[in-house]
């Protein structure tokens, strides 16, 4: 049995594939995604959010360069 891990989506990003690949491993939409993340991102305050995503995109390793 394989483990599921999260990685960034080479297929479904617009940006680095941060939120892509959150939806693939959470198997929702990734509109859905990125719409909690903007909500989060400004509820948050713009530069923690922000922070938070440039963190996620430098961490998350590409789903291409694991497999």
């Amino acid at each position: 049995m394989t483990a599921k891990r999260l990685y960034k989506s080479d297929d479904d990003k617009i940006i680095s594939g941060v939120c892509g690949g959150i939806a693939e491993y959470l198997n929702v939409d990734p509109s859905i995604v990125r719409l909690i993340a903007a909500l989060l991102i400004f509820a948050s305050g713009v530069a923690v959010g922000i922070a938070i995503y440039i963190i996620a995109a430098i961490i998350l390793p590409k789903k291409s360069s694991v497999v």
